[in-house]
């Protein structure tokens, strides 16, 4: 007997629980458009997310939207990898570049990741714009190229195939119009669907928490985390979630290719097969980028059996900095992926010399004290308002433009001390967020708390 979208919207609206079968009929008609199957309008699809915001799921309501949404299109055959496939996933940040250390790392342990990212949108970066300044570079690969280039190199880097999980691309766009983007089980179904795709054995989550944070309140955080986790693991892939602090710009850079070139840099910095140094000031300001990248790919590595402990992982995670290997995997990564490697090999070599915005200006401390906070949230959209993020999907974005941070939370801060440089590609665009980062930074006589990096672990 055929199910119905109007009843299964009732089912959900009047509180009852969801059948397996009610949500995967619901969702294959929702992609599909069979004709001999009740098919959903855009105004049912509308009222069953609504509802699913006013009521919730349970556990097992939630992992049965998820796999439904998961197997609505193609998906990723890890199987020919012959070998433990993880990746991780961030909830959105502001200078969050983790991926571009992460990725290649975990490959020179010898673990897949095959990478699926997104782009940039409100006040949050996208790892797919980032890596699209590198001249040449194509983020939008078929599947069976990807799986090429993660069996050779260890992972890839590309966005979502049109074909992959469909069922997300419909209710995404649905939900932005209908007010029910804040549900965490519906942000679950959607992060999770996607990732799952990627044939996953093992997945760490980077959960934000902050004022830079999607989500900013903590409890609100912690329970997207459990709800990852829980469904993750229901679906027999190895999840763990990690809790952690978006108060300020993560590294030294916001923006699109200053963020691959810190990332760059920091692995070139660390190769003994390169001559180029960071000053200590400079590795100093990207000590949280460094400290959360070997944090989550320690605990990617202890998933996939590297290590004995996140710990141990965490430090296997720096000594392959260390040595260069991971270096090694990222100029593979760019190569397989690149349109034009000698033009993406220059840009690399010398990152700092591609930078070239043509309008920078230096945000000075009115006062001396100590730098105590900010709203980071505001400082994500100064850097949009430079030109790096866009307000839909489809805008354009720079390249050059963005943000240098010269001090991090708790810094003794002197008059006149530059805290920030802007930097644009178009000089008429530096007002508004000078602006912005001067109502929002926030320097004061005594000096701050600063808390933890990584406030807390999730576990199932």
């Amino acid at each position: 007997m055929a199910i119905h979208p109007i009843d299964v919207i009732q089912h959900k609206r009047d509180g009852l629980v969801l059948s397996d079968e009610e949500i995967q009929a619901f969702i294959y008609a929702l992609v599909t458009r069979d004709l001999e199957h009740p098919t959903p309008t855009d105004a049912q699809a509308a009222a069953f997310l609504m509802a699913v915001f006013l009521r919730g799921l349970n556990a097992q309501e939630l992992a049965a939207l998820t796999q439904a949404m998961r197997y609505s299109g193609e998906v990723f055959d890890s199987s020919p990898l012959d070998a433990f496939v993880v990746d991780k996933h961030s909830t959105g940040g502001v200078g969050d570049k983790s991926s571009l250390l992460i990725a290649p790392i975990v490959a020179a342990a010898g673990l897949k990741d095959p990478m699926i990212s997104g782009r940039s949108l409100g006040h949050t970066g996208g790892t797919l714009d980032k890596l699209e300044t590198i001249p040449g570079f194509r983020t939008q690969l078929p599947l069976d190229e990807m799986l090429r280039i993660t069996e050779k190199v260890g992972f890839a880097m590309a966005g979502q195939t049109p074909k992959l999980v469909p069922a997300d691309r419909i209710l995404y766009a649905l939900r932005d119009h209908t007010g029910t983007v804040e549900s965490p089980y519906l942000i679950t179904a959607s992060i999770m669907s996607k990732k799952l795709a990627e044939g996953l054995n093992g997945l760490v989550l980077d959960v934000k928490t902050g004022s830079g944070a999607f989500m900013s309140k903590y409890e609100d955080a912690r329970l997207l985390a459990e709800l990852m986790v829980e469904t993750g693991e229901l679906a027999g892939t190895r999840t763990v979630a990690l809790m952690t602090a978006m108060e300020e710009p993560l590294g030294r850079y916001s923006g699109n290719w200053v963020e691959v070139q810190e990332c760059v840099g920091l692995m070139q910095h660390f190769s003994s097969q390169v001559n180029f140094r960071l000053s200590e000031e400079q590795l100093r300001l990207s000590g949280d980028l460094l400290e959360l990248t070997h944090t989550l790919a320690g605990n990617m590595l202890h998933l996939g059996g590297k290590a004995a402990t996140p710990e141990d992982g965490a430090d296997l995670s720096e000594w392959l900095l260390l040595d260069g290997s991971a270096y090694t995997k990222f100029l593979q990564m760019v190569e397989m992926q690149s349109e034009t490697w000698e033009a993406a090999r220059a840009a690399l070599e010398k990152p700092a010399e591609f930078h070239r915005p043509t309008a920078k200006r230096v945000l000075r401390a009115a006062g001396k004290g100590y730098l105590t906070g900010m709203d980071c949230r505001e400082v994500g959209w100064a850097v949009q308002r430079l030109g790096a993020g866009r307000t839909k999907p489809g805008d354009p974005v720079s390249a050059h433009a963005g943000i240098e941070m010269h001090a991090k939370i708790g810094d003794r801060i002197e008059k006149g001390q530059p805290l920030a440089t802007l930097f644009s590609e178009d000089s008429a665009l530096l007002d508004e967020p000078e602006e912005m980062l001067r109502k929002t930074v926030r320097v004061e006589a005594s000096a701050p708390t600063k808390g933890a990096l990584v406030r807390e672990v999730v576990k199932r």
